[in-house]
C-alpha cells in the first residue's frame, strides 16, 4: 500500500516533529561561527506555513507558557538583587537599548507605512528577543509579528557578533588594560578586600586562631600566616607569633578594625614555596544544595579555608549563614590535595540531573496565565493585559526571586530548567512560523526592501547608542561596555564573540547584569508600542 508523503503531514504530531527536527539541523548550521539556532525552528516552520500547514494554537501556547516562566524562575534571582547593587549601571544600560530600539521602530514605522504587527516583530526579531516576540503576538493577535522577526532575527545576529569583534581592532583597544583602567560595577557593598596585616600586640602571641575569636570581626576571614618566607595554612589550631603577616578577607572597615587591634597593613606578597593555592570551585553537587558554610564546618572537617563567594556573577563577602545553590562559586585557600578532595565534594555527580517540581510548575503556570488575563489600564492610551507571555514572565520572576513560597518551589538545577524552557521554544516557534508563513510571500513582495532596511536600522541604532552611552557616559571598560551591550540586545551569539576576544568573566558578568532589564522590558514594550503605531 503507498503512502502519500503529504497527507502523513497532516497528521499534527508527524507534522510538529519534522518541523523540530528540520528547524534544529537549520539551526546547527555553522556560517563563520554563527547559527540560527533554536530560530532555524521559526524559519522551517514559516516555510510549512506557506504551504497551508498549520499548528495548534495549543501546542503554540503551551510552548510559550513554559519558555517564558523558565526564563523567570531563571532571571528572578539575579534580576531584583541587581537592583540593590552598582550593578544596575548595565541594567540601565539594558533598558536604554530597548527604549532606542522602541524609539527607532516608531521612526521606521511611519518612515515605511509599516503595520503595527510587522514593526513589532521587526524590533522583536532585531534584538533576537523570542519573548518579545511572544508578547507581540499576543498584544497585536496578528501573524505578521512573526514575520517581521524572521526577516529581522539573522541580521540582529550577525550585525552584533561583527561590532563587537571589529571595534576593539578599530579603535585599537587593549581590552586587558583598559579593563584594570576602568572601574568596575560589579563590585558590590558586600564585595570583600584582601588585607594583610603583620602582628605586633603581645596579646596575640602564641594564641591560637580559635583563641583568638577574630570572628567578632563579623565579614573577617584568615586564609593564611606567613611567617617568614613560609605560608601557613590558617586553621582553627594555628598559633600565631609576633611577626606573622595574616591574610585577612572582609569588609574594609571591619579589616580595619582587625589591623587596629593586632597590628598594622603591609604590602602583599602571596609568593610561597608552601604549595598553598587559592582555587575557585563551583557547586554542582546535589548533596551541597541548600547547606551553609556553618553546616558543612569546611575549616575543621578538610582544612580548607572560605574566603568570598560569587553567585550570578556578582562576588560576596563569604558567610556562615549562605545557603549554598547550583552554580555559585567559592574561593578556597588550602593545600593542593585538600583543595583536590574539595573539589570533587562541590563538583560530585549524581544520576539525578533534573528536579522539575510539577506541582509547582502548574501552579506558578495557573496563577500566571490569571494574571496575565487581568486588564491593566493606561493612562490616556487604553487597557491591555499581559497575557499567556507576560503574566507567568511577572509571577516567575517573583517567586524566582525567593525560591520557595509555601509548597511552591522554584530552584529547579540548570538542566531541568534548561529542558522545560528548550522544549517550551521550540514548540512555542512551530506554531508562531506556520502562522506567520501563511502571508509571507506577499508581505516580502510588498515590503521586502522596507523591511531589510527597517530592522537593520532598528539593530545599528540601538547598538551605537547604547555603547555611546556605556563607554562615554557611564565610563565603563570596553569589555563591560560590549557585555552590557550584548545582555541588552539579548546576544548571547554576541557575547561568545566578546568572550573570545579576552580570558576573563566580566563580559558574562555584564551581560547577565544587563540582560534580565532588557528581557523583561522588551515583553513590556512589545504591548505598549501598540498604541504608538
Amino acid at each position: 500500500m503507498e503512502v502519500d508523503l503529504f497527507s502523513l503531514l497532516n497528521e499534527p504530531l508527524l507534522l510538529l516533529f519534522i518541523i523540530l527536527f528540520l528547524g534544529s539541523l537549520l539551526g546547527q548550521a555553522k556560517i563563520k561561527g554563527v547559527s540560527l539556532g533554536t530560530s532555524g525552528v521559526l524559519l522551517v516552520a514559516m516555510l510549512f506555513g506557506h504551504f497551508g500547514y498549520q499548528i495548534s494554537p495549543t501546542v503554540q501556547n503551551l510552548g510559550l507558557s513554559l519558555f517564558i516562566v523558565a526564563v523567570g524562575l531563571q532571571a528572578g534571582p539575579r534580576f531584583f538583587r541587581m537592583m540593590r547593587s552598582s550593578g544596575i549601571i548595565f541594567g540601565i544600560i539594558g533598558i536604554f537599548i530597548v527604549l532606542m530600539a522602541a524609539v527607532t521602530t516608531i521612526i521606521v514605522a511611519k518612515m515605511f507605512h509599516l503595520s503595527p504587527a510587522l514593526s513589532i516583530g521587526l524590533m522583536t526579531g532585531a534584538l533576537t528577543s523570542t519573548p518579545g516576540l511572544a508578547a507581540a503576538l499576543q498584544a497585536t493577535n496578528d501573524p505578521l509579528a512573526s514575520v517581521g522577526y524572521g526577516i529581522a532575527y539573522p541580521f540582529g545576529v550577525i550585525a552584533v557578533v561583527l561590532f563587537v569583534q571589529l571595534l576593539p581592532r578599530m579603535l585599537n583597544v587593549d581590552l586587558v588594560k583598559d579593563l584594570k583602567e576602568k572601574d568596575d560595577p560589579a563590585r558590590t557593598e558586600g564585595s570583600p578586600e584582601v588585607m594583610t596585616i603583620e602582628v605586633n600586640h603581645s596579646s596575640v602571641h602564641k594564641r591560637t586562631l580559635k583563641e583568638l575569636k577574630f570572628n567578632r570581626y563579623k565579614s573577617v576571614v584568615i586564609s593564611r600566616v606567613i611567617r617568614g618566607d613560609r605560608n601557613i595554612i590558617a586553621l582553627n589550631d594555628t598559633v600565631i607569633l609576633i611577626g606573622d603577616r595574616l591574610v585577612a578577607v572582609g569588609l574594609r572597615p571591619d579589616l580595619e578594625e582587625l589591623c587596629h587591634d593586632i597590628g598594622k597593613e603591609v604590602r602583599s606578597d602571596f609568593s610561597n614555596s608552601d604549595h598553598v593555592q587559592l582555587r575557585k570551585v563551583v557547586v554542582d553537587s546535589e548533596e551541597m544544595i541548600g547547606k551553609s558554610l556553618r553546616e558543612l564546618e569546611l575549616r575543621r572537617r578538610y582544612g580548607v579555608t572560605v574566603t568570598r563567594m560569587e553567585r550570578g556573577g556578582f562576588e560576596f563577602n563569604q558567610s556562615s549563614k549562605w545557603r549554598l545553590e547550583r552554580g555559585d562559586t567559592l574561593t578556597l585557600v588550602s593545600s593542593e590535595d585538600r583543595l583536590n578532595s574539595i573539589e570533587k565534594l562541590f563538583s560530585k555527580k549524581t544520576l539525578t540531573v533534573t528536579n522539575v517540581h510539577i506541582f509547582s510548575l502548574s501552579l506558578i503556570l495557573l496563577i500566571g496565565i490569571g494574571v496575565g488575563m487581568i486588564p491593566v489600564h493606561l493612562p490616556h492610551l487604553g487597557t491591555i493585559t499581559f497575557g499567556v507571555a507576560g503574566g507567568p514572565l511577572f509571577v516567575a520572576l517573583i517567586i524566582g526571586h525567593f525560591g520557595k513560597l509555601g509548597p511552591v518551589r522554584a530552584r529547579y538545577f540548570q538542566p531541568s530548567n534548561q529542558v522545560i524552557r528548550d522544549i517550551g521554544l521550540v514548540l512555542f516557534l512551530a506554531g508562531a512560523g506556520t502562522t506567520a508563513g501563511q502571508g509571507i510571500v506577499e508581505v516580502v513582495q510588498r515590503e521586502g526592501v522596507s523591511l531589510l532596511i527597517g530592522g537593520a536600522l532598528i539593530t545599528i541604532v540601538p547598538i551605537i547608542c547604547g555603547f555611546f552611552i556605556a563607554r562615554k557616559f557611564f565610563q565603563l571598560s570596553m569589555v563591560h561596555s560590549l557585555g552590557a551591550l550584548c545582555g541588552g540586545l539579548t546576544s548571547t551569539p554576541g557575547l561568545g564573540a566578546v568572550n573570545q576576544l579576552i580570558d576573563s568573566e566580566d563580559p558574562s558578568i555584564a551581560y547577565a547584569a544587563a540582560y534580565p532589564f532588557a528581557l523583561i522590558l522588551v515583553a513590556i514594550i512589545s504591548q505598549v508600542l501598540v498604541f504608538f503605531l
